[in-house]
């Protein structure tokens, strides 16, 4: 059993891992001809064709993470495909493979994978994706949320805070914040607007530069009318802000969620619901970004009913085709789940498991039909 195990990681490491490279290739030649439009349009220094490729080199880590699943999925269909076209599959059936030892067998790359996936999604990607925003950033400016930045919200005893970001700089740093605090009554207690703001050094919160800070009194009110508010306007070179919102944070709410790690994702999510925000997205995206990497075992699942296909007149690559059909129709009831939980009230991590749990049992059903039918 020891030498079918290795002779069957083997070929679906080899197999998946050259359509992985022929799909990266091709997605990379894609970037690189949508991107050449911006070179020399860029008004804070040159943009040229190798910051043109440097950027997309650095979005391969991100087309690795979306496309494992699915070349995965194609090179397990293609090798049990040939495998059962040329009898070598009915072959080790008679020595002994059954069905359960070959879902263990395909289970145990799967899982492999899985993890793989899960690295490069939690750990390469975030970092490699800041690494191209920022690059960018250098050429095109800072990165921004639209015309109005980033909204975040937080409560500090009992003050409560609206914290505007205008966007976030090349070197990390954020700019043009914009921090409102109310009162329990929900009058204003201050308005504070700083040009630039840095990460403290001990990490608990962020070090406000040309600050202009506006405290307002208690109104007094009489018993007719109610007086105005005071107001004391003051100009400071910096001013500390403890927060509790961490750089990641900014990060999540300014560049795209779906590239930030599971753990930043999950604070995000939590920040929003302690600070009664809605939170439903992110904590969707958060549970996809966990399940993600699974879809590596739901994809050799998929790939074990073709293992049992005796159509020899049949081209693999036929069979290959509806695994990829079958498989795009996975991804794209994957996304339509996220939506319908983001419209609606389903719980976040049932939008995110339902396709894989309806695939997984749909394909185990297709596989006990074959076995039995064989």
């Amino acid at each position: 059993m020891r030498v079918v195990t290795r002779l069957l990681y083997r070929e679906i490491a080899l197999t998946v891992g050259f359509a992985t490279l022929g799909f990266l290739g091709l997605f990379f030649f894609f970037d690189l001809v949508d991107d050449l439009k911006w070179v020399g349009t860029a008004p804070n220094r040159g943009y040229t064709v190798i910051d043109s490729v440097i950027f997309c080199a650095l979005g391969i880590p991100g087309h690795l993470h979306e496309l494992l699943p699915i070349t995965v999925l194609i090179g397990t269909i293609f090798v049990l495909a040939r495998m059962a076209r040329n009898s070598e599959f009915t072959i080790l059936r008679t020595s002994g493979l059954g069905p359960i030892a070959t879902v263990r067998i395909l289970l145990g790359i799967g899982l492999a994978f899985a993890v793989l996936t899960f690295c490069v999604g939690d750990y390469l990607v975030p970092q490699v994706d800041r690494m191209a925003q920022l690059h960018r950033s250098q050429s095109f400016g800072v990165i921004s949320k639209g015309s109005t930045g980033a909204w975040l919200r937080e409560q500090q005893g009992q003050l409560r805070s609206a914290v505007n970001i205008g966007s976030l700089e090349p070197n990390g740093n954020l700019r043009r914040v914009q921090l409102i605090r109310f009162q329990d009554n929900g009058m204003f207690a201050e308005f504070i607007v700083a040009e630039h703001a840095q990460p403290s050094a001990k990490g608990d919160g962020w070090v406000l530069q040309q600050v202009q800070r506006n405290v307002f009194g208690t109104p007094q009110s009489t018993s007719s009318t109610t007086a105005s508010t005071p107001m004391v306007r003051t100009q400071l070179p910096e001013l500390m802000w403890t927060t509790d919102i961490l750089p990641s944070m900014v990060e999540v709410a300014l560049l795209k969620a779906e590239r930030m790690s599971t753990i930043d994702l999950f604070r995000f999510y939590r920040h929003l619901e302690a600070n009664d925000q809605n939170s439903q997205r992110y904590e969707i995206e958060f549970w996809r970004k966990l399940f993600y990497p699974l879809s590596c075992l739901v994809m050799v699942v998929m790939a074990l009913p073709f293992a049992f296909l005796h159509f020899r007149n049949a081209h693999i690559s036929t069979q290959v085709f509806i695994g990829v059909l079958v498989g795009i129709s996975f991804f794209l009831l994957n996304n339509v789940f996220g939506f319908l939980g983001n419209l609606t009230t389903w719980s976040p991590w049932l939008s995110a498991a339902a396709p894989g749990l309806l695939y997984s049992l749909l394909s185990l059903g297709a596989l006990a039909w074959l076995v039995l039918r064989h």
